[in-house]
């Protein structure tokens, strides 16, 4: 009897042949249209094979062909809304682009004088794009762009260092993410580490014990992502250049974050400056370009003119390029930093960090009114939120949001993280919230409507 059933279920052909599929097709492909109505029609094969039920007709077929496809065509890197409050969210790709650097993506997508001059006509460097820019902006005499910072160290290691010692601090041994360690990322770069001083204090005369033939250069490291309070003490970049100059030994210093001038963020705690680290001669100042900068991932190095020259001789430099698309959105973004106080409003990062309770606690009030909560009650309340990335440790900014609360949060969660695009927020206080401050402000209906939904359908 259920072998019986089973035939009465339309044929392949038949279901290729209905004008929906037709259109399907012109979308995704004849193949791909093949595949979702074999999953569609193997599926009710089975469920008649196991169960006294009717035959589903070509439309119910064709309702679950066509959410296979959906899933099939759905991308697996998406977009999602961050209601998070953490504004360099490591999980969600780190700093929003500018729409300008969005723009100069695009710009590039095809076709672009990557590796050539067009002054010239002749072969050009990828290198060369973003440096004159950098340059300009923080004072260095060069500069030289890699995909990301760990890769910038792991160059300067290979480069400066190689069968060789690098000096840090036990202080600044940090983990950044993804359990990668400095210690373990200076190793595989083939030099070895000698570490000096405590973990909470460390002295001139540590560094200056170190010291040795087999010295490749001193590494001070910016402990971004955590903080040493109480008894402890370390060397300042300054008097880490001095020493190094005295005994002919190369300073790198490892700034994280890459903040180009503290007076970008006012009233944050205090965090080193691109800008005031090549002031003080340093020999390389490495930094990522997707933290505080609020670009692409990149990782910096910036110089002087001989030392960048031996990091681009580097073989190792050929793993770590940069490709087109990074360049074309980090020099957009630089670029807007020519003017300080247009870089605090189009940088989405900046402005996300500057913006006031005020502001925030005005829109969210102002999307409240385009919400239909049902049975859920919405209120408009502060909160706090952080800056994510390894940046400012412990330093809470005042915020503003919705605060959820009727349903069970984790119920709301899942159902936002389900909608298209996904919806993120964070649990608190046995209330699901939605900080205003990571939203940009052309997401406030989105989140809006988004949350409406899954009250909704809770």
């Amino acid at each position: 009897m259920n072998e019986d059933r089973r035939r009465v279920l339309p044929s392949m052909d038949r279901l290729l042949d209905r004008p929906e599929t037709s259109e399907w097709q012109k979308a995704w492909g004849r193949e791909p249209v093949k595949t979702a109505l074999r999953a569609a029609l193997e599926d009710a094969r089975q469920n008649l094979a196991e169960a006294n039920i009717t035959a589903p007709d070509a439309a119910s077929l064709l309702l679950e062909a066509r959410k296979h496809l959906q899933r099939l065509g759905r991308p697996s890197l998406r977009r999602v809304v961050n209601g998070t409050g953490v504004v360099l969210h490591t999980n969600l790709g780190r700093a929003p682009l500018a729409s300008e650097a969005r723009q100069a993506l695009e710009l590039v997508m095809g076709y672009s004088n990557l590796e050539l001059d067009l002054d010239t006509g002749a072969r050009g460097s990828r290198y060369d794009h973003c440096a004159a820019l950098l340059c300009e902006l923080t004072g260095a005499d060069a500069a030289l762009v890699v995909n990301n910072n760990a890769a910038a160290v792991a160059l300067a290691v290979n480069e400066l260092a190689l069968d060789r010692e690098v000096i840090v601090s036990r202080g600044e041994l940090v983990e950044i993410g993804g359990s990668f360690r400095v210690p373990d990322v200076v190793a595989r770069s083939g030099a070895r580490l000698v570490e000096v001083g405590t973990t909470n204090r460390t002295r001139s005369e540590d560094y200056e014990r170190a010291l040795g033939p087999d010295t490749g250069f001193i590494l001070k490291v910016h402990p971004s992502n955590y903080r040493i309070e109480g008894f402890a003490s370390t060397v300042t970049i300054e008097n880490l250049v001095a020493l190094g100059r005295a005994n002919g030994v190369p300073v790198v210093h490892d700034l994280g974050s890459g903040l180009l001038d503290p007076g970008l963020l006012p009233g944050f705690p205090e965090e080193p400056g691109v800008g005031a680290s090549v002031a003080a001669g340093v020999d390389l100042a490495t930094w990522s370009g997707d933290k505080l900068l609020g670009g692409p991932q990149a990782g910096v190095l910036l110089g002087g003119r001989e030392m960048v020259a031996r990091l681009r001789r580097n073989p190792l430099l050929r793993a770590f390029r940069v490709d087109k698309m990074t360049l074309a959105g980090l020099e957009a973004t630089l670029t807007l930093y020519r003017d300080p106080d247009l870089a605090m409003t189009r940088v989405p990062a900046l402005r996300m960090l500057r913006e006031t309770r005020r502001n925030l606690r005005q829109r969210a009030k102002e999307a409240l009114r385009h919400l239909d909560s049902g049975t859920a009650t919405i209120e408009v309340g502060s909160m706090s939120s952080v800056v994510g990335g390894g940046a400012y440790p412990g330093h809470e900014i005042p915020s503003a949001g919705w605060i959820v609360r009727g349903p069970s949060p984790e119920a709301v969660e899942a159902a936002c993280r389900a909608s298209s695009p996904p919806l993120l927020g964070r649990i608190g206080d046995d209330a699901f919230l939605i900080d205003f401050r990571t939203l940009l402000p052309e997401e406030d209906a989105d989140a809006a409507r988004i949350l409406g939904t899954a009250l909704r359908g809770l």
